[in-house]
């Protein structure tokens, strides 16, 4: 039966130890509901009930037991912990290392063990800015980031107390010794990119030496200045070198230009010699080889080939010229035959300057011509002889 049911004995069912309390059926009292809890609680673990002493001494173990409990409750979600999948953790159990946690559920023990957990897959940025001297003993200002994440967990942990405080030292290190080794343009224009991956390897292997666990990505070169106190020296040094450059390039441009064409000229001049030399040696072969068959031909018939001979050296010098001073023998007057007329009167051709005669005109002139000449010599024989 039921404690509150009708007809029941309700003071000796009432689970709060209150009895009817006057026929009152509110609440039960809190302050006497815990008490019954310590009780039950004291009875499980071994207390009595008793006169006023053991009660309170009842009480102080059930107090006891409880924060026993609320504690063992807290250790355990402590010690309790999840390792995402970018992270790892490291367990030190009394200062000793004990293990590297992969990710997933994992428990420890916090009075015992030590848990360092660091996300290793995300990329951590260091950023610097110094001024620093170059080889040729200038002052350069140069702004540079390191992308890093950490390669091992335990090395960055337990090798170097300050990991990322040693990873910078190293990094300025690393920038003085390759600025320092290298001249003041170099570090300020072209060679922005080779100074980059030259720091990054030099940096890795600092950080290799020192075992801190780290690796180096990517090192950026973000910019490269003098001082601002020289930046107006330094802009006029620049623009004067741009000069430099540019009048280079037009040199160049202009000997890519000019010389294909003087070789060309010259090869063109070669190839003239060349053509003239074969003429040359065609001609004077020909005329080996005419002369060769004009004698052959003159030993057959003389007086023909010598007529021939006499009739082309006529034409060929005649031909040329329209009028001739002929200077007589014996005479004292030079005679002058004029060509053109006589070969106007024969009917020749000029074109261009140059007369055009038939071989019987030729022959026609050169005997006319012999005629004046012998009547000339016989008008100045006879002049001579009356004058004796």
């Amino acid at each position: 039966m039921a404690w509150n049911e009708p007809g029941g004995n309700g003071k000796n069912q009432d689970p709060w130890g209150g009895g009817n309390r006057g026929g009152n059926q509110g609440p039960p009292d809190l302050d006497e509901a815990f008490r019954k809890l310590q009780e039950k609680l004291n009875g499980i673990f071994g207390g009595k009930k008793g006169g006023g002493g053991s009660s309170s001494s009842s009480g102080s173990g059930g107090m006891l037991v409880v924060v026993l409990l609320v504690a063992f409750a807290a250790y355990v979600w402590n010690a309790v912990y999840i390792v995402d999948q970018k992270e790892r953790a490291v367990v030190l159990r009394f200062g000793e290392y004990l293990e590297t946690v992969e990710p997933g559920l994992h428990m420890y023990f916090p009075l015992m063990d030590t848990k360092y957990q660091e996300n290793v897959t995300e990329l951590r940025t260091y950023n610097l800015r110094h001024q620093m001297l170059t080889e040729d003993e200038n002052i350069v200002e140069v702004a540079m980031s390191v992308q890093y994440n950490i390669g091992d967990l335990k090395d960055f942990v337990l090798q170097v107390e300050n990991p990322e405080g040693s990873l910078e030292q190293a990094t300025q290190s690393a920038l003085r010794h390759v600025v320092g080794g290298s001249e003041m343009h170099q570090v300020l224009t072209e060679g922005r990119e080779a100074m980059a991956d030259e720091v990054r390897e030099r940096l890795q292997a600092y950080i290799n030496s020192y075992g801190a666990g780290i690796d180096v990505g990517k090192v950026n070169v973000e910019s490269t200045s003098p001082p601002r106190e020289v930046q107006a020296a330094f802009d006029d040094v620049i623009r004067a070198r741009e000069d430099k450059e540019r009048a280079q390039n037009r040199a160049l441009s202009y000997s890519n230009g000019i010389i294909p064409e003087a070789r060309g000229e010259a090869q063109r001049m070669l190839e003239e010699a060349e053509g003239y030399r074969q003429a040359v040696i065609a001609r004077s072969e020909g005329e080996a080889v005419r002369f060769t068959r004009l004698l052959a031909e003159y030993q057959k018939a003389p007086e023909v080939t010598r007529e021939r001979l006499y009739l082309e050296t006529m034409q060929e010098v005649l031909g040329k010229s329209n009028k001739v001073l002929v200077d007589v023998k014996g005479g004292n007057n030079m005679m002058y035959l004029p060509l053109d007329k006589i070969m106007q009167n024969q009917g020749a051709t000029v074109s261009g300057g140059t007369v055009e005669l038939s071989p019987q005109q030729v022959r026609e002139l050169a005997n006319k011509v012999a005629e004046d000449l012998r009547a000339r010599s016989s008008s100045a024989t006879r002049s001579g002889r009356n004058s004796q």
